[in-house]
């Protein structure tokens, strides 16, 4: 599953890459002249209402999709490592403030802090990402708390804390190596969650904006379109969902290798 999953992956990022930049057909050039065409040799996905090339427009959304899927990951994952390994660690008020603080934070929908700060800054890959990392953190934080409660009282911690080790050191050398497994299969699981995301919002018309397209802009544009010419939407609704698929299938072979637990982030 691993395997197969990578080997998606790997082929949808090399198109995302190779397709917008060494395509015949620009991603943005528009043709009246050839407006609404169905897949042919020359188009393989057709054209869109503005003559635009579908092929080279599907791959280069699904490249931006990923960008902001994979940025906005690595960004939680850093940040919920962080925060919940100092409060595993420290525990007592520091962990029971820190916490309530993130209840606090997570009380609000993920979805309607990207809206906003969509309104505000202007759609955006930036606001985007922003907005996916104002709460998408918890998660982690949550489930690497959890790990460090559990591992600060096996044996090896307290011998390294009876020889004096300070405590940043023991999360580092100790703790954070051994929970790994739970941390991992979060971060992985967390990009198919931000690609899932920004198509909605771009489908909803709050998310990238024109010029620039992702899957769910694409998507979003044939929905008008969708009874006379539903290749249009079918096209970026099949690359997205197999994309999705080969995440999940990674961060599935991922969780069964590792024992990890994807835990809150479900």
């Amino acid at each position: 599953m691993a395997a197969a999953g990578c080997a998606i992956l790997a082929l949808w990022i090399i198109l995302a890459i190779a397709v917008p930049l060494f395509g015949p057909w620009s991603w943005s050039e528009q043709n009246a002249e050839i407006r609404n065409q169905t897949s042919s040799l020359a188009h393989w996905f057709g054209t869109d209402r503005f003559g635009r090339d579908l092929f080279a427009r599907v791959w280069y959304g699904a490249g931006l999709s990923l960008f902001i899927g994979i940025v906005s990951a690595l960004i939680n994952g850093g940040i919920g490592v962080m925060y919940g390994a100092v409060c595993g660690y420290a525990g007592g008020k520091t962990d029971m403030l820190l916490m309530r603080a993130a209840d606090i934070i997570s009380s609000i929908p993920s979805m309607l802090y990207v809206i906003l700060i969509t309104l505000v800054m202007g759609a955006g890959a930036g606001s985007i990402i922003l907005g996916l990392c104002v709460a998408g953190w918890i998660s982690m934080a949550r489930i690497v708390r959890g790990e460090i409660i559990r591992l600060k009282e096996a044996d090896y911690a307290c011998a390294a804390r009876m020889e004096g080790i300070p405590p940043l050191r023991i999360l580092v050398r100790h703790l954070l190596p051994n929970a790994a497994g739970p941390i991992l299969v979060n971060l992985i699981f967390l990009v198919p969650q931000a690609v899932f995301t920004e198509a909605f919002l771009s489908f909803l018309g709050v998310g990238i904006a024109a010029p620039a397209a992702s899957l769910g802009t694409i998507i979003q544009e044939a929905r008008s379109q969708m009874i006379l010419y539903p290749y249009q939407m079918i096209w970026p609704l099949l690359v997205l969902c197999v994309m999705i698929l080969a995440l999940n299938m990674i961060g599935t072979a991922v969780e069964e290798k590792t024992g990890g637990r994807r835990g809150w982030s479900e």
